[in-house]
């Protein structure tokens, strides 16, 4: 305010203060409205004050969930088939025709409950069936192919393809099913910090620096090696140092081949040259620093049998809770 508004503000106080010390009721309300007035005046209030609100709120919101993220808790989705049955990844169920549930606007309830959602794939332009090649992918993988110049990806699950070079209509349905989300957990950032990963825990790490995998991204395994540990397979045994080592529940499972495990194998496929447990003779020696990390479903995964150690430093922390979508696997993974 300029020093005239400052000296006429002081003078409008005063004279509260008067009415007040006075027990003057009616000179009171008079001085309090003057000086409201001259508040509201000499200050007017900011244009849109709600919206003003709500968006610090938000910022607020935004800025604590962002530290949470970065410190705490992170989510993370399952993308693949690779922790199955603990966790699932995406998968597609084939379906002749939707349910009620499946059309709208309970197909949002649907979804927003179970993870499903259920699709229908057309042809869009009439053409000739082109098929680029065999199915890619984990959990099954996906068709690729080419109708009058479009393309297209199918689930492998249910897919009934037309002959090669065969003519497709406008309008004909590819694939029609439900898709279900992978499981989504939250992963513990803090605890690392304070205590040495477990064997049996399941952990997420980024794959930067290790050989093989895509840099800038995050694989989700269990721990089954700690640093200084040999380890080797003689399906469907796990072996730490020559020994056999099953004092974690899921992993006793696993080598039991029970509740849908199928035991640990040996690795497959790819390039020998890589293998780092192709035979049961062959161990891999863990460094003062390194952690092994398979999938519980080693049918459909690929993980240190193929590509080696984890650093400790790639470890982002032991996955704490599945919180979405609701299904048997809701809570604790184990």
């Amino acid at each position: 305010m300029s020093p005239q508004k400052i000296a006429e503000l002081k003078g409008l106080r005063l004279c509260l203060r008067e009415t007040m010390q006075n027990k003057d009721y009616e000179a009171q309300d008079k001085a309090h409205e003057t000086l409201y007035k001259f508040l509201v005046a000499s200050a007017p209030p900011k244009s849109m004050p709600s919206l003003r609100e709500n968006l610090e709120i938000l910022a607020v919101a935004v800025a604590v969930a962002m530290a949470c993220r970065t410190y705490f808790i992170q989510p993370f989705k399952i993308p693949t088939g690779s922790m199955q049955p603990t966790l699932y990844g995406i998968q597609h169920i084939p379906l002749e025709n939707p349910g009620v549930m499946d059309r709208y606007p309970l197909k949002l309830l649907k979804w927003a409950a179970t993870g499903k959602w259920y699709k229908e794939i057309k042809v869009a332009i009439s053409g000739h069936f082109i098929l680029d090649g065999p199915p890619r992918g984990y959990s099954g993988g996906e068709w690729s192919f080419r109708i009058g110049n479009k393309g297209y990806k199918i689930p492998k699950e249910g897919a009934l393809l037309p002959r090669q070079g065969e003519y497709v209509s406008k309008g004909t349905v590819l694939w029609r099913g439900l898709r279900v989300a992978g499981d989504h957990v939250f992963v513990d950032k803090l605890r690392w910090n304070f205590r040495a990963p477990k064997r049996g825990q399941i952990t997420v790490f980024d794959t930067d620096g290790i050989r093989s995998l895509q840099p800038k991204t995050h694989y989700i395994k269990r721990l089954v090696g700690l640093p200084g540990e040999r380890i080797s397979i003689d399906p469907p045994k796990l072996l730490i140092n020559g020994n056999l080592i099953n004092t974690h529940k899921t992993m006793r499972k696993i080598m039991n081949q029970t509740d849908g495990y199928g035991g640990y194998k040996l690795a497959l496929g790819g390039d020998p040259r890589e293998w780092k447990l192709r035979s049961k003779t062959d161990a891999f020696a863990l460094g003062g620093n390194q952690y092994f990390a398979l999938g519980d479903n080693t049918s459909n995964s690929k993980d240190s049998r193929y590509w080696g150690a984890v650093p400790q430093e790639n470890m982002v922390g032991p996955a704490v809770l599945v919180y979405w979508p609701f299904s048997g696997r809701w809570g604790s993974p184990q």
